[in-house]
């Protein structure tokens, strides 16, 4: 295994006095392995991990790596392909507290700081029409400091809109400690009185690359394509100041030459229309010879799948009609997609597409469409190859993933003789696919990377694919950045005078070498061959996971304890050491897990949401729990669940008796029951929380009433009471309101007789009850076929948890059922039932709404928002709205947990004046109103007050 260099005291005591909060400087095992991965193949366990909180920190930082002589790497979303963000050394989070956008000249520039992720810029400059250059996949979760580190471009943008020519200004933190603002009137001046070295340096570079003509052609080739291998030393042939050299020799730079505290870039026009179309044609050399006809059209994505990416996307369960029916030969496809910023444009472009089809001599007629599910399927054909063959890969393996880049009209004789190696090297499923538009492709190889025989044949490939691609007048990285995989090649990608240069710029700019070190450059033609990660298998849950760390952003836990791709490389870190006999590393791991990765987790699921081969690492979690639960408290909790109606009666009388006695009678014992039981144990009263609840048994309907649906009210809300009406008394409570909206449009509605003796089974399924849950969801299951009369009927709940649990509950039993139980959320039949016939009615000015968790998982919040139209003129859903992680109880088991999670959210809460605040979950209703101070109600509670109040 490899494990960290041990760390000494007196850089210790260094690192501790270069950062504001010294609790900021991680040294436990658990923190160290937990940040030793990022997405690439390679891995390094660092000596500390430092959260730096601000530009100043990471300057301190900077100096005391250099005095002490130990390495130092900034990371901040840890999606690089190619080990940019691991080190031995220091390894600095400059995402967690550098999240600052400031939109300028109403949205055509913006200034944003490197831990901002690519999605929430856009999310922002959205509503001024705009959007940020680069379009990476990884959107979700790569933050704008990794994208300036590695000139990150995409699908649409080429070279054209990528981070180099989109920059504006640069605020730079050298290795020196100096601040180098490029936007600065007398930025030259300064960077000439400040660092004369450098600045001298970079004019005499210019020259010398100028005054060489070869230099200049070789330069001006590799980068007339997408080009991310070695220094962006085009810039020294782009621009005469030595600021604007800097700045734009820091993209791409991948951390090597100085910190990203801020950057200005200039936005791009947002393409509001799009159509789009997959054409398939019978060879991969007639798809790249249609490209240039294409291009013509005005195609923004020109995305090329070849033979067996075709054959592994049928598949797929919602594999387009396209390539349904096609016997896959030598086929390829390209995913062809106009966008436009009017309807008008977009019809023009797609009949310049539908003219062209014919004469390209299709497999099948050329088809455009806008219909969002129909370009959904089609994008998640292309998307989707990463995720099959990612996720089906032997336990055990590492995914490489790689991209190259030729000129256009090469494209095709370089994807054949990949296909080549990739017979000759026996790498199976290795599909090719990419941006065709730019001669740019991408291909994945699955291999143990463990033995001689394993290492050998990366090996030989490896050569083999720089003889190719260099041969064919390409770049060994177009996207993914030069990083550990290709710093060996460099050299023999640009000639010896220009590796020289670029030996002199990281010279220049960090002279003793501390910056990411073995990163970009590397003279060692082993270099890539060291450092291979081992994805241990650890629990099918999660053994497909690649690492990506696409989950991190929507993680509640990910800045109080650990996120799901830190909880599973921490598993597999206990693995490794378990094979190498570290008892004590074991130990440790096991020990600091129970609390970061059990207890903190909130098992919401959102992580499998955003990540690319569909692990919801919730479920492993509850897998370890299920193995801490002991007999007793499995049998107190199957008990409960054989009287549930009493234990929720009690819950609620509970809080009624609790509400009424003052907070500083309440918190000594609560604290040392807490104390003495264990925190994972006792629940922690807060005053938000309110009054216990009502029952939820309603008398049956007369017998001669049709039956509009069985409503299964869910029974948090007996424990729980409802919010409070804005004047101080306490509401209806979603039970009556839903009720009252159905009566008030004629449907009736069916509430099971034993009502309060049912329940989802999730209290259960989160803390690992398997007995219990059996239990409850067997009984529910058997009174809800009953009351829907055998499935006839649709089952409504009022909480989404508790819709998306109802849901889980009927799996199993519908799988061997000839007729199936329908569950839907109550939002969702609103929606679809009651608000086209309900009256009209006055409007609130402005809602906050806070959409859960479940809703997402569930695909509901289209439902949600359509509600809260009806309730409100103007609906904000904050831009940092995620998972409450109150999560059942664990919220008031660990606060600290919510507390976190809400942060960002509350702040921007805090900044709107709104009428109402409302979600659809009782518990997150109660998180949120915790963390905002304002009082969160179910959105049906205020559609009901508005249409009754006419």
């Amino acid at each position: 295994m490899t494990r960290p260099t041990s760390l000494n005291a007196t850089l210790l005591d260094g690192l501790r006095a270069s950062v504001g909060s010294p609790e900021h400087v991680r040294t436990r095992a658990i923190d160290l392995h937990a940040n030793a991965h990022d997405a690439s193949h390679f891995l390094l366990v660092p000596q500390a991990v430092v959260i730096a909180e601000n530009a100043a920190d990471v300057g301190a930082l900077l100096a005391t790596s250099a005095a002490q002589g130990v390495p130092l790497t900034l990371r901040s979303g840890g999606t690089s392909l190619s080990g940019q963000g691991i080190t031995d050394g220091i390894l600095v989070d400059v995402r967690r507290n550098f999240k600052q956008i400031e939109v300028l000249d109403n949205g055509d520039r913006v200034r944003v700081q490197p831990g901002v992720t690519v999605r929430a810029l856009n999310m922002r400059l959205a509503k001024y029409g705009r959007k940020f250059g680069p379009d990476p996949a990884s959107e979700s979760a790569c933050t704008i400091g990794g994208v300036i580190a590695n000139n990150s471009s995409g699908m649409a943008c080429g070279t054209v809109e990528n981070t180099y020519n989109t920059l504006e200004s640069l605020t730079i933190v050298l290795p020196s400690g100096t601040v180098v603002d490029t936007a600065l009137p007398d930025a030259e001046e300064r960077l000439r009185a400040l660092e004369p070295t450098l600045f001298d340096g970079l004019h005499r570079l210019a020259k010398r690359v100028r005054d060489n003509a070869s230099s200049v052609a070789n330069i001006r080739r590799q980068f007339s394509m997408k080009n991310t291998m070695g220094y962006g030393i085009n810039s020294l042939l782009d621009y005469e100041r030595a600021v604007d050299i800097l700045a734009h020799l820091i993209v791409g730079s991948e951390g090597t030459l100085g910190f990203v505290a801020e950057a200005v870039f200039r936005t791009v026009p947002l393409a509001p229309h799009a159509s789009t179309g997959l054409l398939v044609f019978e060879t991969l050399e007639a798809a790249t010879s249609a490209l240039p006809a294409l291009v013509e059209t005005g195609a923004a994505t020109l995305e090329l799948m070849d033979a067996l990416s075709l054959k592994i996307g049928q598949q797929a369960s919602d594999a387009p009609a396209a390539v349904q029916g096609l016997s896959v030969d030598r086929h390829a496809a390209l995913l062809v997609e106009y966008q436009a910023q009017t309807v008008a444009e977009l019809a023009h472009l797609e009949q310049a597409g539908n003219a062209l089809g014919p004469t390209l001599g299709l497999s099948a007629p050329a088809s455009f469409t806008t219909a969002s599910a129909t370009r959904a399927s089609l994008w998640h054909l292309r998307k989707g190859l990463y995720t099959t063959i990612a996720g089906a890969r032997p336990a055990g393996t590492t995914a490489l993933l790689e991209d190259v880049v030729v000129p256009v009209e090469r494209l095709a004789p370089t994807c054949n003789s990949l296909s080549e190696l990739f017979d000759r090297y026996a790498y199976e499923n290795s599909v090719i696919f990419g941006h065709a538009k730019d001669g740019n492709v991408h291909f994945m190889l699955t291999d143990g990377f463990e033995s001689a025989e394993q290492i050998d044949r990366y090996t030989a490939f490896t050569e083999d694919l720089v003889d190719l691609i260099l041969g064919e007048g390409g770049s060994l990285k177009a996207e993914h950045g030069t990083g550990r995989v290709m710093a060996p090649f460099v050299r023999r990608q640009y000639g010896d005078e220009l590796y020289d240069v670029m030996r002199q710029i990281k010279l220049l700019c960090d002279p003793v070498g501390m910056l990411n070190p073995g990163v970009l450059l590397d003279d060692d033609p082993t270099a890539h061959l060291r450092h291979i990660k081992q994805a241990l298998p650890v629990n099918a849950e999660v053994d497909r996971c690649v690492e990506c760390g696409y989950c991190e952003p929507v993680c509640p836990s990910r800045n109080v304890t650990l996120t799901p791709r830190q909880r599973i490389v921490t598993l597999r870190a206990i693995e490794q050491a378990k094979l190498d006999g570290d008892t004590e590393l074991v130990k440790s791991l096991e020990h600091d897990y129970v609390y970061d990765g059990v207890q903190t987790c909130a098992v919401d699921g959102m992580c499998q949401t955003a990540c690319p081969v569909q692990i919801n690492t919730g479920s492993l979690v509850k897998l370890l729990r299920r193995e801490d639960v002991n007999g007793l408290e499995q049998g107190l909790w199957n008990s409960a669940a054989k009287k549930w109606g009493a234990v929720t009666a009690g819950a609620g009388l509970a809080l009624n008796v609790v509400d009424k006695v003052p907070q500083a009678i309440i918190t000594p014992p609560n604290v040392l029951a807490r104390a003495v039981l264990g925190k994972d144990t006792v629940p922690l009263y807060s005053p938000e929380l309110p009054g216990g609840g009502s029952s939820r048994k309603r008398p049956a309907p007369p017998a001669s009433a049709v039956v509009d649906a069985v409503y299964m009210p869910a029974c948090v809300n007996t424990m729980f009471g409802p919010a409070n009406e804005p004047g101080g008394s306490e509401g209806p409570g979603v039970q009556l309101s839903f009720e009252a909206l159905c009566e008030k449009v004629g449907l009736t509605l069916l509430v099971p007789d034993d009502v309060n003796n049912l329940c989802c089974g999730t209290p259960w399924s989160s803390k690992g009850l398997s007995k219990g849950q059996h239990t409850m969801q067997e009984r529910t299951v058997a009174s809800l076929r009953e009351a829907s009369r055998d499935g006839e009927l649709v089952i409504v709940c009022d909480a989404s948890s508790c819709t998306e649990g109802l849901l889980h509950a009927i799996e199993n039993e519908n799988a061997t059922s000839a007729r199936p139980l329908r569950v839907v959320d109550a939002v969702d039949f609103v929606a679809e039932r009651v608000l086209p016939l309900l009256p009209e009615h006055g409007k609130l000015e402005r809602l906050v709404l806070h959409p859960t968790c479940s809703s997402t998982r569930m695909g509901g919040n289209g439902a949600l928002a359509e509600v809260a139209a009806a309730v409100a003129t103007d609906v904000v859903i904050p831009e940092n709205w995620g998972c409450c992680a109150f999560a059942g109880d664990r919220g008031m088991l660990h606060p600290e947990l919510t507390a976190s999670a809400t942060a960002a959210e509350a702040s921007e809460v805090a900044d709107v004046d709104a009428s109402a605040h409302a979600s659809c979950n009782r518990t997150c209703e109660l998180g949120m109103t915790r963390a905002t101070g304002e009082q969160y109600r179910h959105v049906l509670e205020l559609l009901n007050q508005l249409a009754t109040s006419d």
